[in-house]
């Protein structure tokens, strides 16, 4: 099954009550995720990657909820969970209408349920997500913005999903932005706000920072493109931060694991190279960047001198230290 299929049955109110999500659209699996189990005073249980346990899982779909309430089950996993251990709570949705189960798969292996006969035995809905094209992807943003409460047009919308190179979760995630205007937003407001992946892109200029490579014509970029010198200095610390989350992860267990790391899934491309990034830092190091970022925040908040000068000798510094 299709995006568009299940869509017809959401309309039509002819849902199953259990789901196999997985695909290339991480941002769509989560979103029908949850819009599918959105449900009030439910119960809910969550798995993230390794925090699956069948016995606990299988326990919480059979078992009858105290004030009648209903019982909702989400495996979240770049690992597949086993046949077996799958097809048992899928048989348990089955026996109880009142309960949810959606297992929403993040890894690469499609096929596996890329087929109608792995769960012809139940009423489970396979459904794979591509990523939106362009017409879905504008749509999905203006849906976002009326629920925010933004006023928004398909034409600035479509400027926006130009800007982040059609990403429709980085443009969901800028409407947030535009929540400050009581009016409607105007696709100068957008190129005011709103710093996107055409331009020099912030993690490929921390990246050259790091390398210890010439930044300052990215720098001068990013700066007449409206972005501002505190933010510049935020993401680099925030960039390293998340760098020294992976250091530590890998000293204490040998290997990455991007959802216990990060919240999210992210690419084995991504994951590699932060990585790799990762435990080329000391940990003293570490905290010496942070010092000396937070420290340069500080000072940008807390006086009126040149912000581009102390985010500049900032830089060289942070480049001195590794």
């Amino acid at each position: 099954m299709y995006k568009n299929e299940l869509d017809t049955h959401i309309k039509n109110q002819s849902v199953s009550n259990s789901f196999v999500f997985f695909g290339e659209s991480v941002f769509l699996i989560d979103m029908y995720t949850k819009m599918l189990t959105n449900i009030d005073d439910a119960n809910i249980l969550n798995y993230y990657h390794d925090e699956y346990d069948f016995n606990s899982a299988k326990s919480h779909l059979s078992q009858g909820s105290l004030f009648g309430d209903r019982n909702i089950l989400i495996i979240k996993s770049e690992k597949k969970v086993p046949k077996k251990d799958l097809d048992t709570l899928l048989e348990y949705c089955d026996k109880n209408p009142d309960n949810i189960f959606v297992y929403a798969y993040y890894g690469s292996d499609h096929k596996t349920y890329n087929n109608k006969k792995a769960f012809a035995k139940s009423n489970a809905m396979s459904v794979r997500f591509f990523h939106p094209k362009d017409y879905e992807a504008q749509n999905i943003v203006l849906e976002v913005a009326r629920a925010k409460n933004v006023k928004i047009d398909k034409y600035t919308v479509s400027h926006l999903l130009q800007i982040h190179n059609g990403d429709v979760a980085l443009a969901s995630n800028e409407i947030e932005k535009f929540r400050v205007y009581d009016r409607e937003i105007t696709t100068k407001d957008v190129d005011s706000l709103v710093f996107g992946l055409a331009e020099v892109n912030l993690d490929d200029f921390i990246k050259k920072i790091l390398a210890k490579k010439d930044f300052r014509d990215d720098l001068l970029s990013i700066l007449e493109h409206g972005e501002d010198e505190i933010r510049v200095i935020t993401a680099i610390t925030s960039y390293l931060t998340q760098l020294y989350m992976f250091n530590i992860y890998i000293r204490v267990n040998g290997a990455p694991n991007a959802l216990e790391i990060l919240g999210y899934p992210a690419p084995k491309f991504v994951v590699d190279e932060k990585a790799a990034l990762s435990i080329k830092i000391k940990p003293l190091i570490y905290s010496k960047l942070h010092e000396l970022l937070l420290r340069s925040e500080l000072k940008m908040k807390s006086s009126h001198i040149d912000k581009t000068a102390i985010l500049l000798s900032t830089l060289i510094r942070v480049q001195k230290l590794l």
